[in-house]
């Protein structure tokens, strides 16, 4: 599956594989944030003509296959939807109205790989993501 995007005077195929976690890595994403965040972060990307091609929500961490073109930074794109989703997050479920400062959803930091030609392996890596995490957590369990 080739995604082959074009500017003005370029033709680009630019994805990465990108994972950040809340801060304290507490198991925040679940129930209504859950829900309302997906599309947030899909809106959010498109307005730095970014597109999530796949994505993933678990409880405590983001997976997201994403489509970036080669005029924005990582770095910067990721800055971008980290902090508007968080403020997004604190008006919506902490009833604030304006921005904020001195609390963060987001941790710090976030993990990035580019996809190559290994799109469709990442593609399943992320929806069969949470299977694995919850059967690895059940092992776990039996530990304790």
């Amino acid at each position: 599956m080739r995604n082959i995007n074009s500017l003005n005077h370029s033709k680009w195929e630019c994805m990465f594989h990108l994972t950040w976690i809340p801060k304290y890595r507490k198991k925040k994403i679940y129930g209504h944030i859950r829900q309302y965040l997906g599309d947030i972060l899909r809106d959010l990307a498109r307005q730095k003509e970014c597109k999530v091609l796949e994505g993933h929500l678990m409880s405590d961490h983001v997976h997201m296959l994403i489509s970036i073109p080669p005029k924005y930074a990582v770095a910067q794109v990721v800055g971008f939807i980290k902090g508007k989703s968080a403020i997004a997050i604190a008006r919506k479920f902490s009833g604030r109205k304006k921005n904020f400062t001195g609390q963060h959803f987001w941790a710090r930091g976030y993990h990035v790989s580019t996809v190559g030609r290994d799109e469709e392996t990442i593609r399943l890596y992320i929806k069969n993501h949470e299977k694995e995490d919850r059967k690895r957590d059940q092992q776990l369990d039996l530990f304790e």
